[in-house]
């Protein structure tokens, strides 16, 4: 149980949706770092081509670009296509791409439900079942040691009530972390592990105007005073994609130095 071997992802291939930036750009980095191969997807051509760019000089890993607007099914179907022409394997799915939306309940649009539940649910599942065929070829197979993994990065939004008025977003995470349940009964006998990051606060951009406005009272309502670090989450990729995470299946695990658990009252 050499520690070397045990937390490797070294020539794993991995796909990091919305890896370009935030959340995404410090998993992507986690794997590259770790001698990983990382293709990074997003609506951004530059930031995908950025990011991948930057990841390689650094290395001892590599990323590439695929750019994907994740909302549209045609575009998650070009790149599954491309990512086979490139690869007979994926070890890694990473379901991180995401958005939010916030405004009062009065207002609160129909069209925040149709975007967020597309991108933050169904698109996740779409792309899920597109790359099961390389997932298993990845895969030593059912009752094997080194399945592939999905691993879907949630929120602590969807497992408490938070007091921003982000209907959509709260209800479409709880809904991935219940996806995710289901696709880890169906998935692990093909030899597939499907579990969820529970992530709090982070540097990003969807958490920039918020932190803005209220880093010191988020901060504070962290058991552990602080938000999460690239590490903070790259680490319990690097877990979960490696030997020593491979019997983990079907588990919210929450990232978010214990903020789910702190009461306000």
């Amino acid at each position: 149980m050499d520690v070397s071997t045990l937390f490797s992802v070294k020539d794993k291939v991995v796909l990091v949706t919305g890896g370009a930036k935030g959340i995404g750009y410090m998993i992507s980095s986690g794997y590259v770092a770790n001698g990983a191969r990382v293709y990074i997807s997003s609506r951004d051509v530059k930031s995908c081509e950025k990011a991948a760019a930057e990841l390689t000089a650094k290395g001892p890993g590599k990323a590439f670009a695929i750019p994907a607007d994740l909302q549209k099914l045609e575009h998650v179907q070009n790149l599954v296509r491309s990512l086979s022409a490139r690869e007979k394997k994926l070890h890694v799915l990473v379901n991180n791409s995401g958005a939010n939306w916030g405004e009062s309940y009065d207002s609160y649009p129909d069209d925040a439900w149709t975007k967020l539940l597309t991108l933050n649910l169904q698109r996740v599942f779409t792309l899920t079942q597109l790359c099961t065929p390389l997932l298993e070829a990845a895969s030593t197979g059912a009752g094997g040691v080194d399945p592939a993994r999905v691993i879907h990065i949630g929120s602590i939004d969807g497992i408490r009530v938070p007091s921003l008025e982000t209907f959509a977003y709260s209800t479409s995470k709880a809904g991935l972390h219940h996806l995710s349940k289901v696709l880890s009964a169906h998935l692990g006998p093909r030899g597939i592990t499907s579990n969820v990051l529970a992530c709090g606060p982070f540097e990003s951009k969807m958490m920039k105007v918020t932190l803005e406005k209220f880093r010191d009272t988020i901060e504070e309502g962290v058991p552990l005073k602080r938000i999460g670090t690239p590490e903070d989450v790259a680490g319990a990729c690097l877990f979960l994609s490696s030997r020593a995470g491979a019997y983990i299946n079907g588990s919210v695990i929450t990232v978010d130095g214990g903020s789910h658990c702190s009461a306000k009252l």
